[in-house]
C-alpha cells in the first residue's frame, strides 16, 4: 500500500486506501467504472442514509402511543418531531464545511455513531426527557449522512452514469419517507413504540462496523476555517423557520400562536444575515454554505422546482394516512399496508428513470412527472365517502410514480450544474431545501384539513387539503417548464 497526498488539495491523504480516487469530472471517459473501494463507500453510505431517513419519518404515526405511554400531552409530545427537525435544520447547512475538513471514514463514523447512540438511548428511555435527548442525538447524525452520500457519489461517479447512481440514492431520499409511516403503523399495531428503535438499532450497528472496517477515505480536503457567527445565524435562521412551520401544524389552523410570529421573524432575519455573511466569506473560500451555488442556472431552477415537489411528497405522506384513519375509519395496520405500495412504486420507477436521465436529461422527465403528479392530486381533491379505497390507492400510486420522475432528475441536474469543489455546498443546500420544503408541506396540508373541516364534515377537510396540494403541484409543473435541458458541469 502506497501513500500519497494530492499536491493541489492541501491535507488530502489518500494513502489509507492505496489509491488516489480520481474526480469523476476529470476522469476522462464518461463511463469510467468505479473502483471496489468507491463502490463500497457509496453502498455503505446509501444503506446508512436509508436507515436514518426511514427513522426520521416513523415517529409521526407512533406519537399517540408514545404520549399515552409516557403520560405527556400533545404540546409536549410534538417536540419529538419538532426537536428532530430543528436539530436537522441547524446542522445541515454546516455539512458542506464538515465534508471539506474531515475525511470520509472519520466523518461517517462520527455521524453514524451519533445516530446509533441516539437510537439506543431512545429505545431504553425511561421517560420523555431521555427519549427527546435520544431523538436529538439521532438527528445530529442524520443531518450529515444524506449530504455526505450525495457529495461522495457525485465526486466519484462519471457524468455519464450519474442518473443511474442518483436513482439508487433516491431510494434513501424518496422511498424511505414514503414507507416510513407505513412501517411505523405496522410496528405500533403489533408491538410497542420502543420496537421502532429496537429494530433499527442492529441495522445501524452493522453499518457502523462495516464502515469502521472497510470504509475508504476518498474525500478531497481543503483548509477552510469555521465561522462561529455563521453557525449562530444558521441556528437562528433555519431553526426559527422550522419552529414557525411546526407551530402552524400544532395550531391545527384555528389560531396561529404568538410564538409563530416571533419564530418566523427571527428565522427570516437570521437567514438574511446568514446569506449576507456567506457572501462576504465566500470571497476567501471561508463560507459555511457557499452562495455561489445559486449563480448556476441549473442548480437554481432545479432547487425551485424541488421546493414544490418535496412540499407535496412529504405532505401527502402525512396527509393520506390521516385521511385513511379519520375520514374512512381505517385502523393503523390497514393504513400502513395501504402506504407500502407507494414506496415500492417509487423504488421501481426511480431505477428506470435513472437510466433514461443519462440519455434525455432532466426536462423531458420532470415536466411529464410534474404534470401527472398534479393531475393525480386534482383527482384526489374530488374524493367522497363513496369513493372506493382501491381508487384512492391507485391515485396515490400514480402520484408516487410521477414523483419518481422528478426526484432523480432534479437532484442530478442540480449537482451536475456545479463545479466539483462546490458539491459539498450543493448537497448541503439541497438537503436544507428538502427539510424546509417538507416541513412547509406538512404544516400547510395539516392546517388546510383543519381549516376546511371546521364546522363541516371531515371529507370536506380532506378535499380542501388535496386541493391545496394540487395547487402546489401545479406550481411545480410551472417551475419544471423553466428547467434547462441536458446540463453540463459548469467550469470551476
Amino acid at each position: 500500500m502506497t501513500s500519497s497526498t494530492d499536491p493541489n488539495v492541501p491535507g488530502t491523504d489518500v494513502g489509507t486506501i492505496g489509491f488516489d480516487p480520481p474526480d469523476a469530472d476529470d476522469a476522462g471517459p464518461n463511463d469510467r467504472c468505479l473502483l471496489p473501494g468507491e463502490i463500497l463507500a457509496i453502498g455503505v453510505l446509501a444503506c446508512s442514509a436509508f436507515i436514518v431517513v426511514l427513522n426520521e419519518m416513523v415517529m409521526g404515526v407512533a406519537l399517540p402511543d408514545v404520549m399515552d405511554d409516557l403520560r405527556v400531552d400533545a404540546s409536549t409530545g410534538q417536540w419529538l418531531t419538532t426537536g428532530y427537525a430543528l436539530t436537522m435544520a441547524v446542522i445541515i447547512p454546516a455539512t458542506g464545511f464538515l465534508m471539506q475538513r474531515i475525511q470520509l471514514r472519520p466523518l461517517f463514523l462520527a455521524t453514524m455513531g451519533l445516530f446509533t447512540a441516539g437510537t439506543a438511548i431512545a429505545a431504553a428511555a425511561p421517560g420523555f426527557e431521555i427519549l427527546l435527548a435520544g431523538r436529538i442525538v439521532q438527528a445530529a447524525g442524520t443531518a450529515v449522512l444524506v449530504p455526505l452520500l450525495m457529495a461522495t457519489a457525485f465526486r466519484l461517479v462519471a457524468e455519464g452514469r450519474r442518473g443511474q447512481m442518483m436513482a439508487i440514492i433516491s431510494i434513501a431520499t424518496a422511498v424511505a419517507p414514503a414507507i416510513g409511516p407505513a412501517i411505523s403503523g405496522l410496528i405500533v399495531a403489533n408491538f410497542t413504540w420502543r420496537w421502532i428503535f429496537i429494530l433499527v438499532l442492529p441495522l445501524a450497528v452493522i453499518m457502523l462496523i462495516i464502515g469502521a472496517l472497510k470504509m475508504p477515505n476518498v474525500s478531497k480536503l481543503r483548509p477552510v476555517t469555521l465561522c462561529i457567527r455563521s453557525i449562530i445565524l444558521s441556528t437562528i435562521g433555519f431553526g426559527g423557520i422550522i419552529y414557525a412551520l411546526a407551530s402552524i401544524g400544532e395550531s391545527s389552523g384555528s389560531h396561529l400562536p404568538i410564538t409563530f410570529w416571533f419564530a418566523l421573524a427571527a428565522g427570516v432575519a437570521g437567514i438574511l444575515l446568514f446569506v449576507l455573511q456567506q457572501i462576504r466569506l465566500q470571497h476567501r473560500d471561508a463560507a459555511l454554505l457557499d452562495m455561489r451555488i445559486f449563480a448556476h442556472r441549473g442548480f437554481c431552477r432545479a432547487s425551485i422546482a424541488m421546493v414544490f415537489m418535496v412540499m407535496t411528497a412529504f405532505g401527502i405522506a402525512i396527509l393520506l394516512p390521516f385521511v385513511y384513519q379519520t375520514v374512512f375509519g381505517l385502523g393503523v395496520l390497514e393504513t400502513g399496508l395501504l402506504m407500502v405500495p407507494g414506496g415500492a412504486t417509487i423504488s421501481i420507477v426511480s431505477a428506470i428513470v435513472g437510466r433514461y436521465y443519462d440519455r434525455t436529461g432532466a426536462r423531458r422527465l420532470t415536466i411529464p412527472g410534474a404534470g401527472i403528479a398534479a393531475a393525480a392530486l386534482w383527482f384526489m381533491s374530488t374524493i367522497t365517502l363513496d369513493t372506493p379505497i382501491w381508487v384512492i390507492l391507485l391515485a396515490h400510486l400514480l402520484f408516487c410514480s410521477a414523483t419518481a420522475f422528478m426526484w432523480t432528475p432534479l437532484f442530478t441536474l442540480a449537482l451536475s450544474a456545479l463545479p466539483h469543489q462546490l458539491y459539498p455546498h450543493g448537497s448541503a443546500a439541497l438537503n436544507t431545501i428538502q427539510q424546509l420544503g417538507g416541513a412547509a408541506g406538512v404544516a400547510v396540508l395539516i392546517s388546510a384539513i383543519s381549516i376546511f373541516s371546521a364546522d363541516v364534515t371531515p371529507i370536506d377537510g380532506a378535499q380542501g387539503a388535496f386541493t391545496v396540494a394540487a395547487s402546489i403541484g401545479s406550481c411545480g409543473l410551472l417551475a419544471a417548464a423553466f428547467l434547462p435541458g441536458r446540463q453540463k458541469r459548469s467550469p470551476a
